[in-house]
């Protein structure tokens, strides 16, 4: 099929064209030459519009030929030096022509999911290239020359038949990400070391036996994957100081190391299943911003209860264990209960990792943090103004079986909500966690079905999660001073919601008609937004009672309307609705 002169002259203009999909054999060669020959338009048409002028064309930088049948690219390609991003993926490619090495401004190629054997030399000599993805080809070896590209910041060589890595790859120091899943590498070369921008690197899915132990010193590494080797240890990390996740499930490890473990302090995510895992160390409680642990499928018989004492930990999974000290019904009851279970026989067992002085009848108030008057009596729970990174837990085991309606967490350094607020869910209906540092709402918060006020003004949040559309009793929010850039579409399916206060962010747009359904709605509050037009259709929405536009961009209404109060404005508005 032609390549329509349409595509053509609207590429010439913009310097970019797509040709994906278009069950293509072969590039036709007025595509290669679309910078150098005259333009067929030229020949026919001499009177041109300022839009046609030819010999004013852009470069082409962009040309994606992904999904098509290409079984070979021509030498042509070379006619094209301004490249940046060349896309062929999902084609029939048994090798690439020599002359690609001369696209000496390509930032970007994807050859992924084509046949290729081998790679020309002379990709080597790219000095701008900065991603390069060869995943589903057939290469059995990598050039030994790879490290040239130096600017490389992501390689992809997934599903490719490499039973070995070029040492040069240590000559990749602003790598980024790297993938060698799914091959058939028996061992990684300790050299990879060198690599000190490494931010994930994937080696799922191979024959490892061993991780070498210098690979531990990479300080940069945030996401490491070795699922599905033949690992039988883990190595230890002295330096992955931010290694975030580590994927090790579906190997042969039979025993974790404190040593393995104790210098992770930034590790969120820890996946061993699959293994034959015989125990867990006291000093998995050192990884304190834990939120996923996996264990299943191992030969744990029993578990450190301090593994209850850790604060983030929002998921554990312990099927397929021959676990002796957990009933298995409990474990189908879900992490909270699980958490709650371990930390129960923490205190049958002593005082484990408790540092605070046991509250007794003689413990005077001052040194007790936990205020048991105002849970029993007020029905409130309280650790506001403490500064305090997270809520001490024995501020909910206090909470015991006493209904709490009231929890003010206010004034603190969270940046999350305590996941133990879900225990309260039914009961509480007022929580204050304003004036803290919380970047994103949990499902756990969500679960609180019964809340009425919600307070999170002076926090860092930028959405609000779809889940929260749970919340249907809730009647006031606010969320000022935090980091919205559009109003929370999530509110607009809130049916009790009466007030809104969503003043001091910088939201652009509000969507009348959806807010003309909220019934109950009386006060809407976004002063000192971003909004640089108020739709006249706002008028419609007859219950607000109190509407506060002052400090937003936008010309109308002018200040002394919104001077009037909320009926004029509303009467303004309507006036202007199109008819």
């Amino acid at each position: 099929p032609p390549v329509p002169q349409g595509l053509l002259r609207a590429a010439r203009r913009s310097g970019q064209l797509n040709l994906a999909g278009r069950g293509l054999r072969d590039v036709p060669p007025h595509v290669w030459r679309i910078n150098v020959d005259t333009p067929e338009e030229a020949q026919q048409n001499l009177s041109f519009g300022a839009a046609d002028r030819w010999w004013e064309q852009t470069d082409l930088t962009k040309l994606i030929l992904a999904s098509n049948k290409l079984q070979s690219l021509s030498e042509d390609v070379q006619l094209l030096p301004a490249l940046t991003v060349l896309d062929v993926h999902d084609n029939q490619l048994t090798s690439l022509p020599s002359a690609l090495g001369q696209l000496e401004n390509l930032q970007k190629l994807d050859v992924s999911h084509n046949k290729l054997q081998s790679l020309p030399e002379e990709l080597l000599q790219l000095p701008r290239l900065r991603s390069l993805l060869l995943q589903h080809n057939e290469l059995s070896q990598l050039p030994e020359g790879l490290g040239q590209l130096l600017s490389l910041e992501e390689l992809d060589v997934s599903n490719n038949h490499l039973t070995d890595i070029p040492t040069s790859f240590a000559l990749l120091v602003n790598l980024v990400r790297l993938n060698l899943a799914c091959n058939q590498l028996k061992d990684l070369p300790a050299d990879l070391s060198a690599m000190k921008s490494l931010r994930q690197l994937d080696c799922t899915k191979n024959y490892l036996e061993t991780v070498p132990s210098k690979l531990a010193t990479m300080a940069s590494l945030e996401q490491l994957y070795l699922r599905k080797n033949k690992l039988r240890s883990l190595p230890e990390f002295p330096s992955c100081k931010l290694l975030k996740e580590l994927h090790a499930g579906e190997n042969q490890i039979e025993i974790l190391n404190a040593e393995n473990l104790k210098h992770l302090n930034s590790l969120s995510v820890l996946e061993l299943r699959d293994n034959k895992i015989k125990s867990v160390p006291e000093e998995i409680t050192l990884l304190q911003k834990l939120e996923r642990l996996d264990l299943a499928n191992n030969d744990i018989s029993r578990l450190p209860y301090t593994l209850g004492n850790l604060p983030q930990l929002k998921f554990l999974a312990l099927e397929g264990n021959p676990l002796r000290t957990i009933r298995r019904d409990l474990l189908e009851k879900g992490t909270q209960e699980l958490l709650k279970y371990l930390r129960s026989k923490i205190q049958d067992d002593g005082p484990g990792l408790s540092e605070e002085p046991p509250v007794t009848a003689m413990t005077l108030p001052s040194q007790a943090r936990v205020n048991m008057h105002a849970i029993t009596s007020l029905k409130l729970l309280e650790y506001s103004e403490k500064q305090a990174a997270e809520i001490p837990e024995e501020m909910f085991d206090a909470v015991g079986t006493n209904p709490v309606a009231t929890v003010n967490f206010s004034k603190n350094q969270l940046r999350e909500v305590p996941p133990r607020i879900v225990e309260l869910k039914d009961s509480v209906c007022d929580v204050n966690l304003g004036f803290n540092k919380i970047s994103s709402i949990s499902l756990e918060l969500c679960g609180l079905h019964k809340l009425t006020h919600l307070d999170l003004r002076n926090n860092v949040l930028t959405s609000l999660p779809k889940e929260m559309e749970a919340l249907t009793r809730l009647q006031i929010i606010n969320l000022a001073f935090n980091r919205f850039k559009v109003f929370p579409s999530v509110l607009y399916h809130l049916p009790a919601l009466e007030t809104i206060l969503l003043s001091n962010n910088q939201v652009g747009s509000i969507d009348p008609v959806q807010l003309k359904g909220m019934d109950r709605l009386g006060t809407l509050d976004l002063q000192n937004n971003d909004l640089l037009q108020v739709p006249p259709e706002l008028g419609n929405c007859e219950n607000l009672r109190t509407l506060l536009l002052e400090g937003n961009p936008f010309r109308t209404p002018r200040a002394a309307i919104l001077a009037k109060g909320t009926a004029a404005v509303l009467e303004y508005l309507r006036s202007r609705i199109p008819t």
